[in-house]
């Protein structure tokens, strides 16, 4: 039986939560389609999409497929979309030369996006890791106990030109490299690029959670090497004031936008990052995170599409204006009804 007692209360907050319609006057961060640009794997050949085990619904497409599938996202309105290769192994070798080959797949994947779908927003990846035979994002030195800073800048900022003149809308570089953004941009203006995009990978962290990306571009060995990690350039997750630090010498080098890898467990770092500047801020939710949501939910240990709405509605909230996703399709369909 309900107590006759009642507070005296000037305000009761729970008052806008009363109603479906109340809530929905009053909610603070919406998604929708144009938030999110989709990551997608591309491969040789004319097979049928090949499914990523560890990454459920998600695929290696063919061309052909990759067409299809960029044109049922910009149906959806998903903007952009980021183009990952997966390369034959006996293209690999230790120099990632396979990057700078003007025909190779990744370039053909943008031509074939770009003239099927020329309003999407195309992004590649500038990174040598889908390349290299040791799987590491830049050469290696003599020694094979670092990678090579200079001289991996040296092919990113080449690879960055073929891919513009590819089509490509936004060039992503991954790798971490001291001074790429400044090489790259520099190189795409001398090369008359000027309207060609650099959506910078600032902050991006050498997490545990990249297996499954690393599992679908045929990279998994990338771990580390006898005597290498990559723990040498990427960011270590304890640290917070550096993830700054590198958001604005990239800005200063020539970023249009920045990212911050991961996304989920890194909230505080994309928060630190749009209170650092006004550039768009991206983030990504990487595999790891795409992956644990679906295991917990086939083990009946979590709702898959409220953890899925949840967990991208914290990286928006924390200021994410673009978020790279593998639900960027299936939550565009969801919010375009």
């Amino acid at each position: 039986m309900a107590s006759d007692f009642k507070l005296d209360l000037p305000f009761r907050p729970r008052r806008l939560r009363r109603t479906a319609s109340l809530r929905a006057m009053v909610e603070e961060t919406v998604l929708h389609p144009a938030d999110f640009i989709a990551p997608l794997f591309v491969v040789e050949g004319k097979a049928r999409p090949d499914p990523i085990a560890s990454m459920p619904g998600v695929f290696r497409l063919s061309l052909r497929d990759l067409v299809k599938e960029c044109r049922a996202l910009h149906q959806l309105g998903v903007p952009a979309v980021a183009l990952f290769p997966k390369l034959d192994p006996k293209l690999k070798d230790a120099d990632g030369t396979q990057a700078l080959n003007p025909d190779t797949l990744v370039l053909r994947a943008v031509r074939a996006v770009k003239d099927a779908v020329p309003e999407l927003t195309v992004i590649t990846d500038v990174a040598l890791d889908p390349y290299t035979s040791h799987g590491h994002d830049g050469v290696l030195n003599a020694a094979m106990d670092n990678v090579a800073n200079d001289a991996t800048v040296a092919i990113l900022r080449e690879m960055a030109v073929l891919q513009a003149e590819a089509g490509v809308d936004l060039v992503a570089p991954s790798d971490m490299m001291d001074g790429r953004v400044g090489a790259i941009r520099k190189a795409l203006d001398a090369a008359g690029y000027t309207d060609t995009g650099i959506l910078a990978y600032s902050a991006k962290y050498n997490s545990a959670y990249y297996g499954p990306f690393r599992d679908a571009v045929g990279s998994a060995q990338a771990a580390g090497t006898k005597l290498l990690s990559k723990a040498t350039y990427q960011m270590n997750p304890a640290n917070r004031r550096e993830a700054i630090e590198e958001v604005l010498l990239d800005i200063a080098e020539g970023a249009d936008m920045v990212m911050v890898k991961p996304a989920g467990l890194y909230l505080d770092i994309i928060r630190e990052v749009r209170n650092a500047t006004n550039r768009p801020v991206a983030a990504y939710q990487i595999s790891g995170e795409y992956a644990q949501i679906h295991a917990a939910a086939q083990l009946g240990w979590l709702d898959l599409a409220r953890c899925r709405h949840e967990s991208l509605l914290a990286i928006k909230r924390a200021g994410a204006d673009l978020i790279l996703t593998y639900f960027a399709k299936e939550m565009a369909g969801l919010l375009a009804k």
